[in-house]
Formats: structure tokens, C-alpha cells, sequence
């Protein structure tokens, strides 16, 4: 049974700074702390790659003294927008009606919310009353690709069924600003808030590249590397410096037996949609494929333009590769990683 992406559509939060316009904002959070952590923390933000970001509150209230419970709240209210938004979107490009839908599954690792945003969704925008409903959480910045994974299997064995997945992610709302921890500033450096959703068919009238193959990676004994930590003041980043080395290490474990699963070569791959899990991730990647010709240029412009939007950002680059409509026959391969820690895969052909 064939499963097709159909359509990818992004939505984002109304308030938007460049890096430059948030430099300020780290003098006053950061003015207790000794002049030579300030300057450091500076040049991690000026050299993160990361031009512009965006949020669900304003940098005002990003470096404010909201409480946990009220900063979730935003998330909340902020998150049911922005997913109504992207879902719409991408009905819209695929000439879908809302109804037409049989499996909703939203991803986020960003807030909790219970019920979860599916529910709410089913609301706003009248999906059937027998959609199957799936939330996945506590998968991070991997859960954009997990999501389209489990979508693939639903599908899969149902000819002529339809799915959407829809990620809602709010970085920016976990900020904690008494922690002072490298790990803290990095991701305050990196990440951005955003949504994006992926609307997927087993219909074989349907135009879209089709799923060839899929598959999790799962590093043992790693669970330390990445995630968060539930404080009382809120979700704390979790993110071990040694992760882009990690990746490194497994890199051909990852790679070359999927790809040989499926009789194919790095070489026979046309387009290399990454998930931008930042500057460090990038070039090691980057130096890993740097004999093969092939090169990660759009998952770089999405980490410049938005920075990294945990479980959406590898549907921004996806969204970039539909809209330059690839040549019938080429393969794309998508790649994140998130907490566990684990990679997650998926061979694409158009």
C-alpha cells in the first residue's frame, strides 16, 4: 500500500526579533552575572546561526517573571491558534475538506496540556466524531518524523484513508531564567517557537512523494544526553555537550543500513532534509557528507530564518523541498534526532 505526503503547511507565533534585537534583552537578565559569562553568552547567540526568531509571548515576557503555570497557559492558547492555523493551511493546499480526515496526531514536548491539542482541534475545525486521535509527546525535536511514522502505519493497511500530523512547539515559553547552566544559554540560542502540519494518504489517485521507507534508531544507555527536566519553575533543558559527537559516532549505523534496506546508495539520494538541531549538529553533518557532494543548505536557511522549533523544524525544510517540486523519480531522506536519544528516518521518492 502506498502512502504519500500530500501537503505541508507552517504557521507561526505574531511576535518575531532578530538576534540583534535580543541582545539587549540578555544584558538585563543576564547583569548580575560576571562581564566575561555575559560576553560568552553573547557570542553563543551571535554565532548560533539563528538570525531570527519568533514566539508565542513577547521578548518581554519571554525574559519576564511569569510563573510556570502561567507561561503553560500561553502555550495553550497560543498552541490551539497556531495548529488551527498550520492544519487549515495545508487543508487548503490539498484541496481537502476538514471531514475528509481519519487520523489526527499533534506532537509537542513544549507545554502540557490535557486534553490535548487533538481534542481541541476536532473542535475548532468540525473533524468527524470517528477521526482516530493520537497525541505524541515527550519525543522532542524527533517527533515531527515519529509523527509521520505513525501516520505511514496507519495508513498503510487503509486504502483511501487520510491523516494529519500537526506539530505545535513553544521553546521560548521553557525559558529559565534562573539557570545559568551552558545548557540553558545554548538553547536560548537556538531555539524558536512554531507549528507546522503534514497531510499524509493512502489514496493512490493522490499526488506526493511516497514513503518508501521508515525507520527509529535507538542509542542504548544514552538517555542523559537530551530532554528536559520538570522543575518546579518549569520544563529545564536537558542537553549534554558531548550529543553532536553521539551523532557522529553512530553515523553510519544510522545511514547506510537503512538506506541498503532499500537497495539504495547515499549517492543515489537527491535531497538531504534535516532536521536543524543546531550549529554543532550542522557541521558535523556537514563533515560527514562533505565527500558525497551532497550538502544540508536548506536545513541551514530554515535554522537561520527560524531557529530550531524542536519536533516542526524538520517539517519547514520538508515544506521547502514540496514547493520546488523535486524531478519524478528523485529520493529525499529525512533525518532528527531527540531524546532517548534516538534517530528517526524516512526514505522519500518522488
Amino acid at each position: 500500500m502506498s502512502v504519500k505526503i500530500i501537503a505541508v503547511a507552517k504557521s507561526l507565533p505574531e511576535f518575531s526579533r532578530s538576534t540583534e534585537e535580543i541582545l539587549p534583552f540578555l544584558d538585563l537578565w543576564l547583569s548580575e552575572q560576571d562581564d566575561r559569562f555575559r560576553k560568552k553568552v553573547k557570542k553563543i547567540f551571535e554565532n548560533a546561526m539563528v538570525d531570527q526568531r519568533y514566539s508565542i509571548m513577547s521578548p518581554e515576557a519571554v525574559f519576564g517573571t511569569a510563573s510556570f503555570e502561567e507561561r503553560n497557559n500561553i502555550y495553550i492558547t497560543e498552541g490551539i491558534k497556531l495548529g488551527k492555523a498550520c492544519l487549515q493551511a495545508a487543508l487548503e493546499k490539498a484541496n481537502w475538506n476538514a471531514r475528509d480526515l481519519d487520523y489526527i496526531i499533534t506532537v509537542s514536548c513544549t507545554g502540557i496540556m490535557i486534553p490535548s491539542l487533538d481534542a481541541y482541534l476536532i473542535n475548532a475545525l468540525n473533524l468527524r466524531q470517528d477521526i482516530v486521535r493520537l497525541p505524541v509527546t515527550e519525543m522532542g525535536c524527533a517527533a515531527g518524523i515519529s509523527g509521520i511514522i505513525y501516520a505511514k502505519n496507519f495508513l498503510k493497511s487503509n486504502p483511501g484513508k487520510r491523516a494529519a500530523v500537526v506539530a505545535v512547539e513553544s521553546p521560548t515559553s521553557t525559558l529559565q531564567l534562573d539557570d545559568f547552566s551552558m545548557a540553558n544559554m545554548v538553547s536560548a540560542a537556538i531555539f524558536g517557537d512554531g507549528a507546522a502540519c503534514v497531510l499524509l494518504s493512502a489514496d493512490e489517485n493522490e499526488e506526493g512523494p511516497e514513503i518508501i521507507g521508515e525507520e527509529m534508531y535507538h542509542f542504548y544507555n544514552s538517555e542523559e544526553l537530551m530532554g528536559f527536566h520538570l522543575s518546579n519553575t518549569g520544563l529545564k533543558m536537558v542537553l549534554d555537550a558531548e550529543v553532536p559527537e553521539h551523532i557522529a559516532n553512530h553515523f553510519p549505523a544510522i545511514i547506510q543500513p537503512f538506506l541498503k534496506k532499500h537497495e539504495v546508495s547515499l549517492e543515489d539520494i537527491d535531497h538531504l532534509i534535516f532536521h536543524p538541531g543546531g550549529k554543532k549538529i550542522i557541521q558535523v553533518v556537514e563533515a560527514l557528507f562533505e565527500h558525497s557532494g551532497k550538502n544540508i543548505l536548506d536545513t541551514k536557511e530554515i535554522l537561520r530564518q527560524y531557529g530550531n522549533m524542536s519536533s516542526a523544524t524538520v517539517l519547514y525544510v520538508l515544506e521547502r523541498f514540496l514547493d520546488k517540486k523535486p524531478a519524478k523519480g528523485s529520493l529525499g531522506l529525512m533525518l532528527s534526532f531527540g531524546p532517548g536519544f534516538s534517530a528517526q528516518r524516512i526514505l522519500l521518492k518522488w
